[in-house]
């Protein structure tokens, strides 16, 4: 079967929210058992290999981002112009059908790899949370879109929810109340100027923005026009340049949030991560490596691992697609990644 005709297969699952993907992950079982992998499943998510210590491994997660607009079925893949479009075509469903068409060319009494795939990429690491003990290869292939550009560096993630607390009153008489929107303006201002101060001059230069960076994702606050608000909300989200570094921005935040009538929930926070190990037999054959300032679930795991997948990246966009020669180039490198770890392997044990 043809990689493209894979990743038709695949695209044709509604995996937003995860809503089809049981049917989809009982696909993959069945393509892999030609195979003979092993396949077993961890709640919503999967598990498969043709050896019990592979010396490589691929991570990938099936679920997708919603669409809003669309030009006619997300689900239904379209082949234009060497373009293939559709939902989760890159982002990831590409890198899937690349590790499945992989497996069907390689020589499998030689070359032992693991297969893992995963359920809620897109809203909570939930999956990634279930399987991430699972793992036991050292070198793990994450297959998110990079236009084939080896990604060996990622990072980290503080997300954070914050609630400020007033006194609602009507907004006739509001000296009798609080406003915890005006609270909550009064601290972003503050946390706006520790970043211009503080943030932005802790760099990193292995990062193509090399510092961490804030974002206020989100504010809700108030009920109606004639009511001083009593309670109002902020996400915030820093992308961490620099190990420890969410620990003392933690600390700082409590700091300042001391003026406040106040609750924090942290929701996630992932360090970042740089890879130490040489892949210089990948950049011969794809390009030079590079690190992202995203994350993925590459963090949530202890190994080394390398981004790779086909490209170009249009995630989360309208009428999303990948080119059919960069989906073909990464069944090439696949291949030769899974023989080059496969021989290292085995000469190490010899």
């Amino acid at each position: 079967m043809e990689t493209k005709d894979i990743l038709k297969n695949l695209v044709r699952y509604n995996t937003i929210r995860d809503e089809e993907n049981k049917k989809l992950m009982n696909y993959v079982e069945e393509y892999l058992k030609q195979y003979n992998f092993t396949v077993q499943r961890v709640k919503k998510c999967l598990i498969a290999y043709n050896d019990e210590n592979p010396p490589v491994g691929f991570l990938g997660h099936t679920d997708t981002v919603d669409y809003e607009s669309w030009d006619g079925s997300p689900f239904e893949m379209q082949e234009i112009d060497g373009n293939l479009i559709g939902l989760g075509a890159c982002d990831m469903k590409g890198g899937v059908a690349s590790i499945l068409s992989a497996v069907s060319k390689i020589d499998l009494n030689k070359n032992k790899i693991a297969l893992y795939l995963t359920n809620d990429e897109e809203i909570g690491f939930g999956g990634i949370q279930d399987i991430k003990n699972f793992i036991t290869p050292n070198n793990i292939i994450v297959g998110e879109p990079t236009n084939n550009v080896p990604v060996y560096g990622t990072k980290g993630v503080l997300e954070l929810e914050l609630f400020f607390y007033g006194t609602k009153c009507h907004s006739s008489t509001p000296d009798y109340g609080k406003s915890a929107i005006y609270e909550c303006v009064d601290f972003i201002n503050r946390i706006r100027k520790y970043y211009d101060e503080n943030l932005k001059k802790q760099g990193n230069m292995n990062f193509e923005i090399p510092y961490t960076t804030m974002n206020i994702g989100m504010i809700q606050g108030g009920e109606t026009v004639n009511s001083v608000p009593g309670k109002c909300m902020i996400t915030m989200d820093f992308r961490i340049a620099n190990v420890n570094q969410a620990d003392t921005i933690l600390i700082d935040i409590k700091k300042m949030l001391e003026d406040y009538n106040y609750e924090l929930i942290v929701k996630n926070n992932v360090c970042p991560k740089l890879n130490e190990n040489n892949i210089e037999f990948l950049e011969k054959i794809s390009s030079k490596k590079r690190t992202k300032c995203y994350i993925t679930e590459g963090s949530f795991i202890d190994k080394n691992f390398i981004i790779l997948g086909p490209g170009p990246d249009t995630s989360h966009q309208k009428n999303e697609f990948i080119s059919l020669d960069s989906l073909e180039k990464t069944v090439d490198l696949y291949i030769h990644i899974i023989e080059y770890y496969n021989e290292e392997n085995e000469h190490e044990n010899c």
